[in-house]
């Protein structure tokens, strides 16, 4: 379910630009976006997501309303070497990227998920002793809440009478 292009006469930066925009997408979605997209790229990456729908029909007897664009790499290829005129008969070097795409589908998992989460449902039963248990330690933390509480009572006490204490040094200290 792979299908590639080599050498095709595109700049990878904007190769990749449209190719951020359906990663990820179905096939059906993909299609549907790069149709609506008026650039050079979005024309090569649809025949090349067309040429691999027909791939995993022919080779895997996939169905291609189930297949999700898995990966999609885009990378330089090599560059040819032009030169713009300049002043003076000197030359001015450009260079004009080709890049090599490369497209992989893959089989969504939505079906697969829906699956396994029917299943842990149907394993997944209430306890009725879980519940019971966490009665008891419901009762025995608000226990130890009201036992800190007082704990922080007392020590707010302490502290106070401590600053109460430094004032009055403080005032009875003689000033040099």
């Amino acid at each position: 379910m792979k299908a590639s292009l080599r050498s095709v006469r595109i700049a990878p930066k904007k190769a990749n630009l449209i190719a951020k925009m359906i990663r990820g997408m179905t096939v059906s979605e993909a299609i549907e976006s790069l149709e609506r997209t008026n650039k050079k790229a979005a024309r090569l990456l649809e025949e090349l997501l067309k040429s691999a729908m027909a791939n995993a029909q022919n080779n895997d007897n996939q169905d291609p309303k189930d297949l999700v664009i898995k990966s999609l790499i885009v990378n330089q290829g090599q560059a040819y070497h032009r030169g713009v005129p300049m002043a003076r008969g000197r030359v001015r070097p450009m260079r004009k990227f080709l890049s090599h795409i490369e497209l992989t589908l893959g089989v969504s998992n939505v079906e697969q998920k829906k699956e396994e989460k029917k299943e842990k449902a149907a394993s997944q039963k209430p306890k009725k002793d879980v519940k019971k248990d966490s009665t008891i330690k419901k009762s025995q933390d608000q226990e130890k809440g009201s036992s800190s509480q007082k704990k922080t009572t007392s020590t707010s006490k302490v502290s106070a009478a401590r600053t109460e204490r430094s004032r009055s040094d403080k005032k009875s200290s003689p000033k040099k």
